[in-house]
């Protein structure tokens, strides 16, 4: 549907993480009236009629997702059923009846527990400022196989982690410089770099607002069951703990992320 500029300008002052699904909304608004061009007087209608029944829009959760499922050359791991997975134990935890019977007066949108799923580290999703952040993770391994030096795994790695080593006539990797993305062993022609472990990473207690901080990342990559349990254990621990809406990431702060592992002993 075509923006007229004014209506454009509007939307570009709405927050930039929520900026797409507002976008979504004034155009199914005014297409529901009937009209084929977004205007500045239906950006003001959609805002006000949302402000005026914020809380009913609550519904005790968030769970957002990046561009892998539609092409995307960059996905490190397949997340799919992940994400319908998750939405199901969102859902059967019932978020909302706890917010409704801890949160003293309306709900609005932080009050809810928000989960965010990206297939590889460029994390176009923003996993790093959710409560729960989950990013597709692959492994690469090294093996026997003759390598040719043809650099098309050094040129393939943003992060440096690939260096040749000519007195071998070998690639070296270093692990703790990689991200995990697989592109080197995509684009290894010899086999001499294969994908050795492909799963999720798992970023624990991000959050925006007036005290922003970055998710603490939890050692390791994990399956899907695995992130399951884990998305499980958290929630059980946000319930036991929050009180008047305290977020989850306020919770897990610092040292209190002990507390949290503490509910995840086998997989830790």
């Amino acid at each position: 549907m075509k923006w007229s500029p004014e209506a454009e300008t509007a939307i570009r002052k709405v927050p930039f993480f929520v900026r797409k699904k507002v976008r979504l909304r004034v155009e199914r608004e005014a297409e529901d009236a009937g009209k084929d061009i977004v205007t500045l007087d239906d950006v003001k209608t959609t805002k006000a009629r949302y402000l005026s029944k914020i809380s009913a829009e609550v519904k005790g959760y968030q769970l957002d997702t990046c561009f892998g499922s539609e092409g995307c050359p960059n996905r490190a791991a397949n997340s799919d059923h992940l994400f319908r997975e998750t939405e199901a134990v969102l859902r059967q935890e019932d978020l909302l009846g706890f917010l409704t019977k801890t949160v003293n007066g309306p709900l609005k949108p932080h009050h809810e527990f928000r989960v965010t799923i990206a297939d590889c580290p460029n994390a176009c999703s923003q996993p790093q400022i959710k409560d729960i952040g989950i990013i597709g993770a692959c492994l690469p391994r090294l093996t026997q196989e003759a390598c040719t030096l043809c650099n098309a795994c050094v040129n393939a790695c943003l992060e440096d982690a690939i260096q040749p080593d000519d007195r071998l006539n070998r690639i070296a990797i270093d692990f703790d410089r990689c991200l995990k993305c697989g592109k080197c062993a995509d684009m290894c022609p010899t086999g001499t770099i294969v994908k050795h472990k492909t799963g999720f990473r798992v970023q624990l207690g991000g959050k925006l607002g007036r005290h922003p901080g970055l998710a603490r990342e939890l050692p390791g990559i994990y399956t899907e069951r695995d992130v399951i349990d884990i998305i499980r254990a958290c929630i059980t621990f946000y319930k036991r703990n929050s009180r008047s809406g305290q977020r989850f990431s306020d919770l897990c702060n610092g040292e209190n992320l002990d507390n949290v592992l503490k509910e995840l002993p086998d997989l830790m």
